[in-house]
Order: structure tokens, then sequence, then C-alpha cells
């Protein structure tokens, strides 16, 4: 392999460059090359016999611009219900979804697995319209539906970029009065803040209606599920019509701890934007921790609810509800390691701080070594679908063991997580999941707008698939939900946060 920096003249030859063999990963045998000495700033490729590396630029900026913000200029508000979002002189979809929603048939389970069971668990029965959920929300992906998960876990992850790296950036209009969102006309406000009050109105507007979550909304028959296009033209507004969408519910205790704690992080994020919506989100996360059964995996997400309320609220019986899961979160180090490692300083049970140090020297231990099985230095064990975004999500947890214990958990993996992203992952197509950030990325995507062979800047895909047994496989097609699916709920943001995490690092070196 050698080094070429590309100038005003064309290519110039840098060096060639040393390497070694790593050894067999999948269908390939691969070779490594080190050129981290290489500091002059320009655009650089690799040239390895007939083949070279896509176009590369070495700076110090180079996480600076166009990289992390396309998730908050573009794919947020292209994603936002009940909103019309336009963008100059062009209309990405009209205000949509206005009539939601009709309560879902009793004892029925839609074609994408949705279920309701005998009883709505609320005032409404089936067919009733059910007021106040009009507002707020994201379509996940090209399904137009709102998951409970998909919503509070947005403004989770909005939150902690918020928290741990300052961000405030506006590019966009957000109006609610309104409704109507305009791309790259900035208001004033910080977008993100923005963003996360869009996710509160709708899981906290369900509160309001029903005393409870919803599981979701989504459309009620199958032709209507499979339009693309406008989101606007899927339903014709009017309340109480046959084309509304159906809202679910269910009894689902895990569901509600993870909410509550994702409500917990978004009431800290709204303090200084809204008062009255930090408060609504906290009170709601209190009386979801209060009144959910915990019982079987739902003890392990209100191990995370405690977390979150104690660093909202600081009430030290949360740290005593984590302790008394201690054994449980030793036995379960993989789930609860990254926030009890957020709240772990202030833990005050010495004799469990010492047993979750030793747990987490030998969790640390696994991840090196399974860092080693692949060329990438991550954890990667390729499957189906979705290897990216759980890539992505390990490494935002891995952020928070890295900031509350650097010296079990150095940053490297950061970095090689988010180069995986961007590009060095397996296959012959080698594009950035990240549609619009690098030299190729994935500009055919699955998304809302799929049926044009199109994407969304800033839309995150799933990512390279495997087809049994060893083959990487990432098509230039957007009908393939298993590679390029777009998906709320962290796959974007995930992204985002680690794009943060690792400008962070850098700017300690």
């Amino acid at each position: 392999p050698s080094l070429y920096r590309l100038t005003a003249d064309g290519e110039e030859f840098v060096r060639e460059l040393s390497f070694r063999r790593w050894g067999k990963f999948l269908r390939y045998s691969y070779l490594t090359a080190d050129f981290t000495d290489i500091s002059e700033e320009g655009l650089y490729l690799v040239r390895c016999g007939s083949s070279s590396s896509s176009v590369f630029r070495i700076a110090e900026d180079v996480y600076d611009r166009g990289v992390w913000q396309p998730v908050l200029e573009y794919f947020l508000p292209v994603q936002m219900c009940h909103m019309r979002v336009n963008e100059k002189y062009r209309v990405w979809h009209g205000r949509c979804h206005m009539d939601d929603a009709k309560m879902a048939p009793s004892n029925y389970t839609l074609f994408d697995g949705y279920r309701q069971g005998m009883d709505s668990l609320c005032k409404y029965r089936p067919g009733d319209p059910v007021p106040g959920l009009n507002r707020g929300g994201w379509h996940d992906a090209g399904d137009f539906d709102l998951r409970v998960e998909s919503q509070s876990g947005e403004c989770y992850k909005m939150a902690l970029c918020f928290e741990e790296f300052g961000v405030d950036y506006d590019a966009t209009t957000i109006d609610q009065t309104r409704q109507i969102a305009e791309i790259h006309q900035p208001d004033g406000k910080n977008d993100i803040l923005q963003q996360i009050e869009h996710g509160l109105l709708t899981v906290l507007g369900s509160y309001r209606t029903f005393g409870r979550l919803y599981r979701g909304i989504i459309c009620n028959n199958l032709r209507q599920y499979v339009l693309l296009g406008d989101a606007a033209a899927m339903t014709d507004g009017k309340a109480g019509d046959d084309d509304d969408r159906w809202v679910f519910t269910e009894d689902n205790p895990f569901r509600e701890f993870t909410t509550a704690a994702h409500l917990a992080a978004a009431s800290r994020a709204m303090r200084s934007y809204s008062e009255a919506l930090s408060k609504e989100a906290l009170d709601t996360a209190k009386e979801l921790y209060r009144v959910t059964r915990a019982e079987d995996r739902a003890c392990l997400a209100k191990l995370h609810a405690a977390s979150e309320l104690y660093l909202t609220i600081g009430d030290t019986g949360y740290l005593d509800d984590i302790t008394a899961g201690k054994d449980l979160i030793l036995e379960n180090m993989q789930f609860c390691s990254w926030f009890v490692c957020h709240i772990f300083h202030d833990l005050r049970d010495e004799e469990f701080k010492s047993a979750f140090r030793s747990a987490l020297v030998s969790f640390a231990d696994t991840i090196r070594e399974m860092s080693l099985e692949t060329p990438y230095g991550i954890p990667y064990r390729p499957k189906i679908w979705g290897a990216g975004w759980e890539i992505q999500g390990l490494a935002v947890n891995y952020y928070f063991m890295h900031k509350a214990f650097p010296d079990l958990f150095p940053a490297d993996l950061l970095m090689n997580a988010l180069n995986f992203v961007l590009g060095c992952h397996p296959g012959s197509n080698t594009a950035s999941f990240a549609s619009g950030v690098g030299t190729v990325s994935a500009t055919t995507a699955y998304g809302m707008n799929r049926a044009d062979w199109s994407y969304i800047p800033g839309g995150v895909v799933s990512g390279t698939a495997l087809i049994r047994p060893d083959f990487p496989e990432l098509l230039v097609f957007p009908f393939l939900w298993q590679q390029t699916e777009y998906v709320m709920g962290g796959g974007s943001l995930n992204y985002m946060f680690l794009v943060l995490a690792v400008q962070k690092e850098l700017k300690k070196l």
C-alpha cells in the first residue's frame, strides 16, 4: 500500500506504507498499515495494487462541520410528525396526521407486530377517537409510526448530547403554535432543546390522555402502511374517519421504567428552556417509577430509571435503590455498567463500589478481547441486521465507562467505532453509514423517500449485513431495510453523540 496526497497539480506520492498481516476475518484477508505520523493537513488516499480508498482529509477540524450537524439540520426536522416541514423552496411534507388517533381494536395483532390486549387499559373503547395525540413526535424510518421507545429514546439521546457536550446549535425555525418547521431558517433558539420539546409533546400528551404511556400510533391497514411520499396525504386530517391511525396501549414494565429514565434526563435538559415541560417530564418519570411493577427484566430498567432520577433530583433514596440491586447489577454488567458508572462516584456503599470496580476490570477485559477478534478494533460479530447501530450504541455506553474509569476503558474504542460507521467496515462497499457525510455515503436509503432512490442527510442506515456464512453485503438499493433503513430512538443520535465524544477526546491530545 502507498499513500498519496491530492494537490492542485494532481496526486502526489507520499510514501510506501509498512504493513502487517492481520489475518482472516469473514471471507477476507486483512493487512493493516499505520501512517499516524502524517500530520500535514490536506486530502489523501491509499492505493494498494489496483484498489484505492475513498479520499479522506487530515486536519484538526475534520469533525467540526458537516459531520454531526446534518442530524439536527435535516434528519430530525424531516422526520417530524404533526408538522409541515419546509426547506426554502421545497416542502418535505405537509402538516400530517392531524386526525390522530383512534383506539385500536381489542385482542388484535397488527401486521407490524403491535398487539392490543382484551383491555384498552384506559377509558377509551375500541374505535373511539382519542384526543391529545396530534402533537409532537417523529416518524419512524419509512413506516410513519410512533413507538414510545423511539420517541422517548430520541429525547434521551439529545438530552445526553446537550448535557455532556453543551450542544447549542440553531439552524431551524420550529413553530409549535402554527406547527411549521423551516429548515435552514434560524429562530434564535437551540434546535436540540426544541427537538426534545417535540418528542416530549407526544410522550407526555399520551400520558395526559391515558394516565399511562401508549405503545404506539400506526397506520391501520396495509395499503396505508406501505404508502410513501408526503405524509400529509396519508389521512384526510378529519378525526373519526376510517383512515385515522390507531393507537395501541400495553402493560410493559420494562418500557415504562425505560421511559421514566428517558423523561428524567429530558427534564434536566428542559430546565433552561421550558420550566413547565421540565416539571411535567419529571413528575411523569417519578410517577412511572412509583407505580410500575419491578419484575423480571424490568428490574434492570428500574435501576436505569433510578440513576437518571438521582441525577435529576439528587434524592439519595434512588442511590439506595441502586445499591439494593447490587447483586443484579454485578450479574448483568453488560446492561448496567454504563449507567452505574454515570453515578458511581456518588454511591455511598464502599463494599459495593469495590465489587463493582472489580467487575468492571473483568468487563473491560471482555471488551478488549472481543475487539481483538476483528481488524476494526471493536466488538463486532456480524449478523443479518443492525450491527452498525449496535456498535454505535455500545460506543455511547462505553463513553460513560471511559469518563468514569479512563484507566480501564481507553478512548480508542470510541474512535474505532466512529471509523467503522464512517466507512472502515467489511465488504466492497465502504460507504459511510451516515447519509451525506463522507466522500462516499449511503445516499440510496430506506427512508420515507426510498421510492425516489434518495436519502435524508443525517440519517444513519443499519449498515452492512451478513449473507451467511461469511459474505458482508451493502447494496445500493433502497428497499432493503436490513441494510439501508433509517430508524428513530438511537440510530442517528447515537452517531451524533459518538462524533461529539470523539471531538472531545481529540481536543485532549
